[in-house]
């Protein structure tokens, strides 16, 4: 068992959690259509060129580009006009020194022409010649065969969560089906003797239970299924055997509250109790949450997350999130920077404690083009800052603190 609170960086931690979680997710094959907001489970190769031939961008005129050198309004380039492409149908012919063909829009180029005139620069002399009153350059409003994906690359590495844009690309590519990573069923449980259900009256003492909803709908937006297990009292064997039942029917659990030292709290000890390796961290060196707990029961990882709304959404940002996105934590500095990408100007000072990474709310603004981040303070136990906020910024480990007009990183919530 971790001892209580030798606290862990969060790279320390995702690193032992990574140990021995499973290296592969199991994934399905699903129709192209069912597989936006997944995330691909192997590679997707592309079988053949896209486009597969030379298209025109523009309506006008297939050409060769060295005809149209040196032209302009007072001294046009004249060509004969020698053909013209038909959509959907592979030109039958050639471009050859002096001519052009008439071409539309997605086009396929004839042979021997390099670059497309657009209509507007050119004048019909009458139906056989026309005048090029600006040049054109190779490949101009032109895309060539393979320039979209050429054959044999990956189109979209396994681990990527489909777009819109990526329904497109896979279509272009005749990806019909596509194998997805299952996703998570994730169990969900809220512990405290003080928790009463929100269409309850709470009584003195007693608080409406908030993490079982910001945590579902947390597990929902990163692709998991969320599934609700109550409320637990602050008792082992309720605990017990309701973490039972949770890992029994799901590939990952989630304890919030109970993760703090105190003589009323239990999740530490339950999970131990339930098999190897148990407990692998209890205590991350950030701020808010640092009583959070990382374990793994029979291959399956089990988080207890603080009490506190605010500090179990960042946990829950830090240690689950990425899980069931991609099944893993990033590695490389690019996928590390990348989980933090904006850059924002803080817009007022604080102070942080060395050796710990603190994550701050803030609400952005822009101003003359710059991004700005306006801290939103309040407590940890306190939801409505969370609401307010649309961002979270990061104070690296290695700073005190930063002051007014420093750019820091930010990510989006």
């Amino acid at each position: 068992m971790a001892e209580l609170f030798r606290v862990f960086t969060v790279e320390a931690a995702r690193s032992i959690l990574s140990e021995h979680l499973p290296q592969k997710r199991p994934g399905l094959k699903v129709p192209l259509l069912e597989s936006l907001g997944r995330c691909l489970a192997e590679d997707v190769t592309a079988v053949q060129d896209v486009p597969g031939f030379n298209r025109s961008t523009m309506d006008g005129y297939a050409v060769r580009a060295r005809d149209t050198y040196g032209a302009s309004e007072g001294m046009p380039a004249y060509v004969d006009v020698c053909g013209e492409v038909h959509m959907g149908r592979a030109p039958q012919g050639e471009v050859k020194t002096g001519q052009s063909w008439r071409i539309a829009t997605g086009g396929m180029l004839p042979a021997g022409a390099d670059a497309v005139v657009i209509v507007e620069y050119t004048e019909e002399l009458d139906k056989r010649t026309i005048g090029i009153t600006r040049p054109v350059a190779p490949g101009e409003n032109v895309v060539r065969r393979g320039e979209d994906i050429s054959e044999g690359v990956v189109a979209l590495p396994a681990g990527h969560r489909i777009r819109p844009q990526d329904l497109g690309l896979l279509s272009s590519v005749g990806a019909m089906e596509v194998e997805v990573l299952l996703p998570v069923r994730v169990g969900i449980i809220s512990t405290g003797d003080e928790l009463v259900s929100p269409d309850q009256c709470p009584a003195l003492g007693q608080v409406r239970d908030i993490n079982s909803y910001t945590l579902y709908g947390a597990v929902m937006s990163c692709g998991g299924e969320p599934r609700l297990y109550g409320i637990i009292r602050d008792n082992e064997a309720s605990l017990k055997g309701a973490l039972e039942q949770c890992l029994g029917e799901n590939e990952m659990a989630l304890l919030s509250g109970g993760s703090s030292v105190g003589t009323r709290d239990v999740a530490s000890k339950v999970i131990s109790s339930m098999g190897e390796p148990g407990v692998l961290f209890h205590g991350l060196s950030i701020k808010p949450g640092k009583p959070a707990v990382g374990a793994v029961v029979g291959n399956k990882p089990v988080f207890g997350l603080p009490g506190h709304p605010a500090s179990a959404m960042v946990v829950f940002d830090l240690m689950v999130a990425p899980l069931l996105q991609k099944g893993s934590y990033p590695v490389n500095p690019e996928e590390i920077q990348m989980e933090f990408p904006l850059r924002a100007i803080i817009t007022r000072s604080l102070r942080s404690a060395a050796g710990r990474l603190d994550f701050i709310r803030v609400k952005l603004s822009h101003c003359e083009g710059q991004l700005y981040a306006e801290p939103v303070l309040g407590k940890s136990g306190l939801i409505g800052t969370m609401v307010k906020a649309d961002g979270l910024a990061r104070i690296p480990v290695g700073k005190e603190g930063v002051e007014a007009g420093e750019t820091i990183n930010v990510k989006l919530i």
